[in-house]
């Protein structure tokens, strides 16, 4: 994905190759390097510390709703394989696009809003840190996982509506991201906190007559983690909140380095050359 954005943003570029160049180099690299490597520390967090917790998201859930909303869900929406709704179809095309739209924002930032370019990439960064380090410390099972230590009767939706997207083989895209995913990397819901980030981004950027489909987007991406059995609510109530955690962090880090160069000693004028 990040591949086809370069290209795509070299095809922009074509009057200023020299800036593409420069940006491929120095905002792109190191970039693409903390993404990959927070692809691979995610996928070896999977039991590195501490034993994976099956219960606890159950029992919080419960405790919030009175019943597990991913089982609730699927009991009144899903229908079965052989009969999918439109809302399944939606519900797969919302969780599709996390794969995308985090890359694609940074690319139209550096295009056309650079001085947003590096804040954003920064929390992106951090959000991932934030995300990895709670992967090693917490490993989680989502609810599909539960369901085979008999917790709950909930199923993985998605690869049964991805088996019906023509032209598309589900199985050997599984397959091959099977290599980097962590399966009990459900607390926190990063796909919903991505969501978050892009619609908060967005916000100051946009029409106003948009804006409500910011509001929607991470809402709408909850709710299809919840259904698809991906996540629990409390997993994504965590990711809103490591979005607020992450856009904090990254502001007391601008704000600090803006004070410390205001207070750095300013270069003395040079000497007068001597007649």
């Amino acid at each position: 994905m990040t591949a086809w954005v370069l290209v795509g943003l070299l095809a922009f570029s074509v009057t200023n190759f020299r800036r593409w160049a420069r940006g491929l180099v120095y905002d792109w690299l190191p970039f693409v390097v903390v993404l990959w490597l927070y692809d691979l520390t995610r996928g070896s967090a999977d039991g590195l510390l501490f034993h994976t917790h099956y219960a606890a998201q159950i029992d919080v859930d419960r405790a919030l709703f009175g019943v597990v909303p991913t089982v609730w869900l699927q009991e009144h929406l899903w229908h079965g394989q052989a009969h999918l709704r439109w809302y399944d179809y939606a519900s797969w095309l919302v969780y599709l696009s996390h794969f995308f739209a985090t890359t694609l924002l940074a690319a139209a930032l550096w295009l056309l809003a650079p001085h947003r370019f590096h804040r954003y990439v920064a929390t992106v960064v951090t959000l991932a840190l934030l995300g990895v380090t709670t992967y090693a410390l917490f490993p989680a099972a989502p609810p599909w996982l539960a369901t085979s230590h008999h917790l709950i009767h909930a199923y993985r939706l998605t690869p049964a509506v991805w088996s019906h997207v023509p032209y598309v083989n589900f199985q050997t895209l599984f397959e091959k991201g099977a290599r980097y995913s962590n399966q009990v990397a459900a607390v926190p819901s990063l796909h919903t906190a991505f969501a978050l980030l892009v619609s908060v981004t967005l916000w100051p950027i946009v029409p106003r007559m948009l804006r409500p489909l910011l509001v929607l987007y991470p809402i709408a991406m909850g709710f299809s983690l919840v259904y698809l059995g991906e996540h629990y609510v409390v997993d994504v109530l965590l990711g809103y909140v490591y979005v607020a955690a992450a856009l904090a962090i990254v502001h007391m880090t601008a704000r600090a380095l803006e004070r410390r160069r205001a207070a750095a000693p300013s270069a003395p004028p040079p000497a007068p050359a001597e007649a």
